[in-house]
């Protein structure tokens, strides 16, 4: 018996669940299968392929290399089976299985509310999972398909990933309503000097995505405090008398002041991406469709 004879389908999503959860447990209770099931379904892959596939680790499976390189083409197969075999028309309601998105801390609080409140009417079966954006593991999450959809912006994404912009946004200065510098209209080069408060989510430093547009004018600014999301930089300013540039629909309903400026930082986009492999998937481009793009 050739080794396709003893490949099944069924062994594929075990194999793809595993990948996705690194837990045989949480893999047999997404599929709906025991978890002796699972564990045989794997005895079965890892004598078809000659590889153990998966190494047990403190608390559940490690793919190996052969594992990580062999999803690729598992998940392109599965889905040209699905589309087919499946009918012309995408059905939200009876779509079941789990979508994971990777989203900065910005897209979290403005865009993610909206999307999964469309995902929870629409498709009431599909769970989703939201990751915090990791810009260093990006291309290894989405190319072990571990991660369906990032939404951050295009610095951080790869060139050869699909993308949509979903709009504009730029930079606003800001202060607590309780510090004197509200009160005041400084200059570029007195905003230079402030104490200043940075979001770095992605990479934890004092490097902040506006740094560059300063050193146009000559300036460097006083960063004294690197903060790992953007949601605690306000209570960090009432704290402290100092400064943030931060986005502005991220700044409505905060307890922040705008501090006007002789000149703005440039405009920047915020976008949706994908990997290739997911462009023709039905369920991809489903989710896609429901992101407000303006």
């Amino acid at each position: 018996m050739s080794k396709l004879d003893r490949l099944e389908l069924k062994q594929l999503k075990v194999f793809q669940a595993l990948m996705r959860e690194e837990s045989a447990s949480k893999a047999a209770s997404q599929l709906g299968l025991t978890q002796q099931a699972v564990s045989e379904h794997l005895k079965k892959l890892r004598d078809v392929f000659d590889d153990r596939l998966f190494v047990r680790k403190t608390s559940g499976f490690v793919p190996t290399p052969f594992a990580e390189e062999l999803s690729i083409g598992v998940d392109k197969l599965l889905i040209d089976l699905n589309s087919l075999i499946s009918t012309k028309t995408f059905v939200p309601y009876k779509v079941k299985g789990t979508f994971v998105i990777s989203a900065t801390d910005y897209a979290q609080q403005i865009i993610l509310p909206s999307l999964i409140a469309k995902l929870r009417e629409y498709a009431p079966n599909l769970k989703l999972i939201v990751r915090d954006f990791e810009i260093d593991n990006l291309h290894e999450l989405m190319e072990s398909g571990k991660v369906n959809l990032a939404i951050a912006f295009p610095d951080y994404i790869p060139d050869s990933y699909r993308i949509v912009k979903l709009f504009e946004e730029h930079h606003v200065c800001v202060t607590s309503t309780n510090s004197p510098i509200s009160k005041t209209k400084p200059s570029l080069a007195e905003i230079a000097q402030y104490p200043t408060i940075i979001a770095s989510p992605s990479r934890p430093n004092f490097k902040g995505s506006i740094d560059d547009w300063f050193l146009q004018f000559g300036l460097k600014r006083n960063i004294v405090v690197s903060a790992p999301c953007f949601s605690v930089v306000p209570m960090y300013l009432k704290a402290t008398d100092s400064i943030a540039f931060l986005p502005s629909r991220a700044i409505k309903e905060l307890d922040v002041v705008a501090i006007p400026l002789e000149q703005s930082p440039e405009s920047f986009d915020v976008v949706a991406a994908w990997h290739t492999r997911y462009h023709d998937d039905p369920l991809q481009k489903w989710v896609i469709s429901l992101l407000d793009v303006e």
